[in-house]
């Protein structure tokens, strides 16, 4: 049946309308405002290098921060979405720190009705209900708590680095992505969970093959987070989650099991869990087997797919600096040697080089291509130029601050591909430049825990094994244009190797010399 020319053009011109009126409402936003902006095209905005995988995302990002260097901010669009990206540290800790109140939240990924794993958890949370969680859970991660969980994680780190040294007698390539990822399973389980697993001995145990197919981010994921944040109308009709239902059926199982089991039998450990079933809102009320899950699974999805990222990108820097590994091992030996081969908590808390090399790892291979901040009270921004105006940017603004971008500025960090260390040492580098864990209140929760498993099992790595590139090991660095998060393009591969004689530093106290 053929349309008559005037229901065609109706058509048409309707479709033209929805466009412009729903996607592609704020291209006039930046000019308005007066902002000095990329330009743009319809629905993709500045996005298409990134779709169409030509570019990895935070260095097209990267090109378009250093294409405004004489600006405080500029204007970008995120699909339809337009954003005032901040490059101005002051600027950057006015924002998150000192007017915090008008730029609390984040914006979401999905509907949270229609995915809670995603959509409900502390860093999903807005306004009242993220200060709520917040407090309910920081107390897990204060100093002393780490402290009394630091026996947990030495004993995986001692278990993980025996298997791989026994593994690695006449040398061994590494897919060190599944590696880690199975050390940093056993540590979240243990710490989390109070549930005992040992992911290189029992490969195909229930919790890792639950984390390795649920919390892997591939280009699908990516794609779907990349919908659900710019597109959330159409997300919701299409009802797009990042996490399916039997994903958050089988996690609330979990935690739901753990928690009948301590009630019943009074079960007393220092971790996540008893926490929570400890915590009252501020009416005290107690928090749902529910809402433990979701909390709990955002500790599990950091502690699985972010941690053991930047693992993998510590033993990578490792590996393919050989002076930098001799010098760490150095460290490690003496630490061994003062500690007679129990190292404490403030032993390795207190390892100076090991702290410059993690944070240069950091700085070079930061997670988060962006943080970002929405606005939820009026705000007057400062002239983007010197020869600009103020600019008053209403609830619902979007502003970012680009980590990756920041930490490779030869102004802050000079000759910023060169892997240093020592740009850590004896020298303060500004919070407002160096944040690869964010800033201000919205700083990530579980920055220490991380740091601290990490430093722990690179100690009993580096004193049982030589870490060298092999055939595989992208060299130099190059990320996969397909993945949103920092991915060589080859994979995370190196070499490892036992070494003759090593001392064995266990984390029971045993202490022994071992030729493998």
């Amino acid at each position: 049946m053929e349309m008559d020319p005037l229901t065609s053009t109706l058509i048409v011109a309707a479709v033209i309308l929805f466009v412009y009126r729903y996607l592609w409402r704020g291209s006039s936003y930046f000019e308005e405002l007066g902002i000095p902006h990329e330009r743009s095209i319809p629905i993709l905005g500045n996005m298409a290098p990134i779709v169409f995988h030509r570019v990895f995302s935070a260095e097209h990002f990267q090109r378009a921060y250093n294409r405004f260097k004489h600006a405080k901010y500029f204007g970008f669009h995120n699909f339809t979405a337009p954003v005032i990206i901040v490059r101005d540290p002051d600027l950057v800790s006015s924002i998150a720190i000192k007017n915090f109140d008008n730029f609390t939240d984040h914006r979401g990924f999905v509907d949270g009705d229609l995915d809670p794993l995603m959509g409900k958890n502390l860093f999903a949370l807005c306004g009242d209900e993220w200060r709520e969680m917040r407090k309910i859970l920081s107390p897990a991660f204060t100093s002393a708590k780490m402290k009394t969980m630091y026996k947990l994680i030495a004993e995986c780190a001692d278990r993980f680095t025996e298997h791989i040294a026994m593994e690695s007698k006449g040398a061994k390539i590494y897919d060190t992505k599944d590696a880690f990822g199975r050390y940093t399973t056993d540590v979240i389980a243990t710490t989390n969970f109070g549930i005992a697993v040992d992911s290189m001995k029992d490969r195909d145990n229930e919790f890792f093959v639950f984390a390795r197919d649920t919390l892997n981010f591939s280009a699908i994921r990516t794609l779907k987070m990349l919908l659900g944040r710019n597109f959330p109308t159409l997300s919701r009709l299409f009802r797009i989650r990042i996490f399916s239902n039997a994903s958050r059926r089988y996690f609330t199982g979990v935690i739901g099991e753990a928690v009948r089991t301590r009630k019943e039998k009074g079960i007393h450990r220092p971790d996540m869990i008893e926490l929570m079933m400890e915590s009252r809102d501020s009416n005290g009320r107690e928090l749902t087997i529910d809402e433990m899950a979701i909390q709990a699974f955002l500790f599990f999805l950091g502690g699985y797919d972010t941690t053991s990222r930047f693992l993998c990108f510590a033993a990578h820097v490792i590996a393919v600096n050989p002076d930098v590994q001799a010098k760490l091992r150095a460290e490690i030996e003496e630490v061994a040697r003062r500690t007679n081969g129990q190292p404490t908590y403030d032993a390795i808390k207190d390892m100076a080089y090991m702290d410059a090399v993690l944070n240069e790892t950091n700085r070079l291979y930061s997670a988060p291509a962006f943080l970002d901040r929405v606005c939820v009270k009026e705000f007057e921004l400062p002239p983007a130029t010197p020869d600009s105006k103020p600019c008053v940017i209403k609830p619902g603004a979007i502003v970012w601050f680009l980590p990756f971008s920041m930490h490779r500025d030869p102004n802050y960090f000079p000759d910023p591909l060169k892997f240093d260390p020592t740009r850590f040492m004896g020298r303060d580098v500004p919070q407002n430049v160096y944040i690869p864990f964010g800033l201000g209140p919205r700083v990530c929760i579980g920055n220490r825990f991380a740091l601290m498993e990490t430093k722990i099992v690179f100690y009993y790595l580096l004193l049982r094994c030589e870490l060298e590139p092999c055939a595989k090991t992208t060299i130099p660095m190059r990320f996969d244009k397909s993945i949103f998060l920092p991915t060589p393009e080859t994979g995370f591969w190196v070499q490892i190797k036992t070494r003759k004689t090593a001392p064995v530093s266990r984390a029971n106290g045993v202490v022994t010399e071992k030729a493998f």
